[in-house]
């Protein structure tokens, strides 16, 4: 009998649905982990509909992974029997080239995801967290504290990651003005960790009705981007914008809020409208970002302890997977929906 129960998508049309298969033996260097709480990320969706062409089926989706330690391999060090561990994006990367060796695992040529990428150490491709257990190499295992919510936790293995990463990468401090570009699963938690980076943190929404969550999440203002005198009075005073909006959308209107030689950083990997002359004047900047390398990953985990952030969240069982995913596309969730496992064993 297959020793892993799962939920997976089939074809691109189709609902998922229970599917079962066999997680590999423990190695050496393996940590196996029984999940309790698995994140739904609009990633899980774009995979199991082959939005990005790449899908091999079954799917399962899954990358925002908490658990408990069930057993480990004979040369791990640092997790033990019941430890409370969580599994990100990535499962396993050569560790061996210029970026594995910075600490940047995310942008090696051999990484490989949590869920489709082809399988090091299986026939076939990863699967992921809508599942009952994982085997996952010590090295993309990390440690979560007791102190948090342990429910709220799986999202920061993603979304967390994601808006942490640039807002420490391009030096987000206190006495900065930093604006957070959309409000939902990825900018609810730029809006909480820029705020308690201790910048004066502003919402940047096309929705004026958000603006009250805006405030409870830790903003302290908010800026419609759609009333021009508000836009008109913010320019050229931002030090910094994460820009988490998810669809295609000009971004020449938020280049004029940024003071000269500063930078947004866009998270969505969607087309943008961007004319040179919004960059050549004040010599602007625009970056992209992604998530952050394993031990980037764990200093926001520990950054999570120390001031006691999670994602705000709503559980569902699996069986209920699908008419979340509806929510998703639908943008009707605050702000992250996150799995309880215990529904599926």
């Amino acid at each position: 009998m297959p020793n892993t129960k799962a939920y997976a998508a089939y074809a691109p049309d189709e609902k998922i649905k229970p599917f079962e298969f066999d997680r590999r033996e423990i190695g050496d260097n393996d940590v196996k982990l029984e999940i309790e709480y698995c994140g739904v990320c609009h990633s899980d969706i774009h995979f199991a509909h082959d939005d990005w062409g790449m899908s091999q089926y079954p799917v399962v989706p899954g990358h925002e992974i908490v658990g408990r330690v069930t057993a480990t391999g004979k040369n791990v060090t640092g997790f033990n029997e019941g430890d409370l561990v969580a599994v990100g994006c990535m499962v396993d990367s050569c560790q061996e080239c210029d970026a594995c060796n910075d600490n940047l695992e995310q942008l090696c040529s051999d990484m490989v995801m949590t869920y489709g990428s082809p399988d090091p150490h299986m026939k076939g491709v990863t699967h992921g967290g809508y599942s009952t257990q994982i085997v996952v190499d010590q090295h993309f295992v990390l440690k979560v504290s007791e102190k948090l919510d342990t429910k709220a936790v799986a999202p920061l293995l993603c979304a967390g990651i994601t808006t942490y990463a640039p807002l420490r990468n391009w030096n987000v401090q206190k006495g900065q003005k930093v604006g957070v570009i959309g409000l939902g699963g990825l900018g609810h938690m730029g809006v909480k960790f820029a705020s308690a980076m201790g910048a004066h943190t502003v919402m940047i929404t096309t929705s004026p009705e958000k603006g009250e969550d805006a405030k409870r999440l830790g903003a302290a203002e908010v800026l419609v981007s759609k009333d021009k005198e508000q836009m008109k009075a913010h320019a050229g005073s931002f030090d910094f914008l994460l820009n988490t909006v998810p669809v295609a959308h000009d971004i020449n209107p938020y280049l004029t809020l940024l003071k000269n030689q500063k930078t947004m950083v866009l998270l969505g990997a969607t087309p943008v409208d961007l004319h040179s002359m919004g960059l050549v004047f004040g010599q602007k900047h625009v970056s992209g970002s992604m998530i952050g390398g394993i031990k980037e990953t764990q200093e926001m985990l520990d950054f999570c302890e120390e001031h006691g952030i999670v994602s705000d969240i709503e559980m569902i069982d699996i069986q209920n997977i699908n008419e979340a995913w509806e929510r998703v596309m639908n943008s009707d969730v605050k702000y992250r929906f996150v799995i309880d496992m215990k529904s599926l064993r």
